[in-house]
Order: C-alpha cells, then structure tokens, then sequence
C-alpha cells in the first residue's frame, strides 16, 4: 500500500523542491526607516518587493522589534539599515543574518569618508550646568557621527550602488532590470541636485532654527545655514535654557524661520515663535506622505526642498 504512493510523495517533494526554489512572497527587500525603502524601491523596481520595517510615527531612535518583525528581517533577501548607531533596535536581530542579506550603510567603505560629525560636537558652547551635561550625555549616547545618511544626496548614490551590487549577487538573471534602474535613479538624482540648488540659492545665507539635528547633510551639500536646533533626540524636549537662549536669537532676528516636523509638533516651538517675526514651517525626514516607488527619493528631496524654501522665503 505505501509503496504504491510513493510516485506521489516523490511529486509533492519535487513540487517542495522546485517550490523552494522560486522566491516566496516575503522575500524581499526590507529598509529599516523609510528614506531607505525609497532608495531600496528605484533599484529593486521590478524585480522583487521592497518593504519597510519602521511604521509611520514610529520612531528610529525607541523602537522596539515585534515577533512579526523579526520574521519578516529572516525572511528578506536582503536588509538595509544604517548601523547600530542609529537603529539600536537592530543589531542583535541582523547578528543571525548570513553576510550576503545584512547591508549597514554606515559601515561601507565608499560611505565611511563622507560622514559627518554630529552637531553636538560643536553643541552649545554656552550653556553649563545640569542641562548642557543631559544634552551631551545624550550626544554621546548618539555616537560619534550624525547618522541621518539618508539626507546626503552623494550618500544615497553610493547607497543604491550598493544595494544593486547585493542585489545582483542574489539575482543575476536580473542584471539587465538592475542595471537601467541603477543609470535610471543616477540620472534622476543629478537632475533634482541641479534643480534643487537652485531653488535654495536665493535662500542661503538665512538663518532658521531646525526641531532636531536630522538635516546637516541636506544643510550642507545644499549651502543651508541653520542658526541651530532644539535637540539632538526628538524624544527628549529641549530645557529652559536652550528656549531661552533660542527665544533671544529670534528676537534678534537672526533666524527667520522655525521648523517643526509632522510627528513633532511640540507646543514650545509655537511658544517661542509667539511674539515675535519668525515663521513656522514643517520639514518632514522621513517623507511620511511619499509611497515608496522608482521616484521616491527623488520626490522625498524636492518635498523638502520646497519645504525649506517657502518658509525662508515667506511665500
């Protein structure tokens, strides 16, 4: 009796096999923060899927991993993160990954020369006491880089270069699709760069005030000069100290502009805004309203672009 199934169960194994074989419908690409997923997304653009693991509104700085999540980190072909320094939720779960799948973009020998410094290395000369050491203390809990890569135009080609050379070691027969996708995000990003420097020129040189340190990248590959920012981590809010001393600044008018961002809309940026010329705008670093797509990062650029330059200019 058994034997006369056994052509049966040789065919359910086969179909197993050849099963294992084709990609399942989970793996994927999987970005930690959603900057990532838009770079990841023009690479991987029909090829395979591209998800992104931190949810709108959640923070990068306290996540916390759910069993779902390090499901989908197991099943991915391949995650992308930034390191340890940024995604401290991470490592323990990329640490099981074999080589091949784990992609820390901090770490890359192409990146490494083109970071920058954190803002708290030249924070607030001029404060003392209890408050400067929590900021500093904070600073350092932050590590020695600013690790918003994403913000760096020059960093997020390097990124895609990256990405299509793991990619193209997982899937080969898709040299050609990942080819044109890589020439096809090159093209697009040295188009926005042209256009984005000229929609910020009649800007630079204005001062404004920033929610958290997230844009020195932008800041600096595009000339922006920022008078300073509320906090290094969004999630602790600024001190007495540091509104004072930033309340002083915009009545001095050296600043023109204050920037809150879409999930950080703390009271105490319109309280030290009120009363004085400045304008309230948004800038949003992680592109919360863009869908991941052949163009997001193209887009995500030029949202914040515009987004600095109606406020600075007042329009």
């Amino acid at each position: 009796m058994l034997h006369k199934n056994k052509p049966l169960l040789t065919w359910l194994s086969a179909l197993g096999f050849a099963a294992s074989l084709t990609p399942s419908a989970q793996a994927a690409v999987v970005a930690s923060v959603k900057p990532l997923g838009f770079i990841a997304a023009a690479i991987a653009d029909g090829v395979t899927p591209v998800e992104i693991l931190l949810p709108d509104g959640a923070s990068e700085h306290d996540y916390a991993l759910r069993p779902s999540d390090i499901k989908r980190l197991q099943s991915a072909d391949l995650v992308v993160w930034i390191g340890p320094e940024m995604e401290a939720f991470l490592p323990k779960a990329v640490a099981t990954l074999p080589r091949q799948k784990n992609l820390e973009l901090a770490d890359l020998t192409t990146v490494k020369p083109l970071l920058v410094r954190g803002a708290e290395d030249e924070a607030h000369p001029h404060e003392e006491g209890a408050e400067a050491q929590d900021e500093q203390a904070h600073a350092h809990h932050h590590g020695e880089y600013n690790m918003h890569l994403w913000m760096s135009p020059e960093i997020a080609r390097q990124s895609a270069v990256a990405i299509h050379a793991k990619l193209l070691e997982l899937m080969p027969q898709s040299r050609d699709k990942l080819d044109a996708n890589l020439q096809h995000f090159e093209a697009e990003l040295a188009t926005a760069d042209t256009q984005i420097a000229a929609q910020l020129e009649p800007v630079k040189g204005k001062g404004y005030f920033v929610f958290h340190d997230a844009y020195t990248y932008f800041e600096k590959h595009f000339g922006l000069t920022p008078t300073g920012h509320f906090t290094v981590n969004p999630e602790i809010q600024p001190g007495a100290q540091r509104l004072h001393q930033i309340r002083t600044e915009l009545v001095e008018q050296k600043a023109v502009c204050v920037f809150a961002e879409p999930q950080f809309r703390p009271a105490v940026i319109d309280a030290v805004a009120r009363g004085t010329k400045v304008r309230t705008g948004t800038l949003d670093p992680l592109g919360t309203d863009i869908t991941p797509g052949r163009d997001s990062y193209v887009k995500f650029l030029s949202q914040l672009s515009s987004q600095y330059a109606s406020c600075l200019k007042g329009a």
